[in-house]
């Protein structure tokens, strides 16, 4: 396995193991942490989850548009909106964090069939958004390391999960924003 990766890759390899678990347990542990429980007299962020729905929308319409970029010959702008993509998953996820340590989680109203179609979609859109990580980091990893036909192959894989993880979001966001305490 090691004498098949290049020494870009090998540098970065420790790194994209790290976030890969690192970011999840994080975004977990402070999930559920709530700043006045520590004594932090903060306002719910409320003004937050339609911010990042909208970032979460933007990341699908780059991807969609890296994708239309590359197949059209356009390396260097396929290369900026991937870059974008990834920052706006970062921003995503520090907005998602403070909102969530700032304010109570909502529950979902919907009754029925409905709710077990929210509910479908959030715990798809959470376990893909944690699988989705190494998938992203390694796939961008081997754009720097110039193995183009390693990228292309895993990004085959990555494009699909990380459009589905950011149009779901915004799926979410929409299902659930009527029950939001005001």
């Amino acid at each position: 396995m090691e004498s098949n990766l290049n020494a870009v890759e090998l540098k970065y390899r420790k790194w994209i193991i790290i976030l890969s678990v690192a970011i999840p347990l994080i975004v977990a542990i402070l999930f559920g942490v709530k700043l006045k429980d520590f004594g932090y007299d903060v306002a719910p962020l409320s003004f937050l989850p339609p911010i990042y729905a909208s970032i979460n929308g933007l990341t699908a319409v780059l991807l969609v548009a890296g994708v239309w970029a590359i197949k059209n010959g356009k390396r260097q702008l396929h290369e900026n909106l991937m870059k974008i993509a990834i920052g706006c998953s970062v921003a995503f996820l520090g907005m998602y964090v403070a909102y969530h340590m700032t304010a109570d989680s909502t529950k979902f109203g919907g009754e029925g069939v409905i709710k077990y179609i929210y509910y479908f979609i959030l715990i798809t859109h959470i376990v893909l958004s944690v699988i989705i990580i190494p998938f992203v980091l390694i796939t961008y990893v081997r754009a720097l390391a110039e193995r183009f036909d390693k990228h292309r192959k895993l990004a085959r894989i990555t494009y699909p999960l990380w459009l589905y993880v950011a149009v779901t979001g915004v799926i979410v966001y929409l299902m659930i924003s009527p029950y939001y305490v005001h």
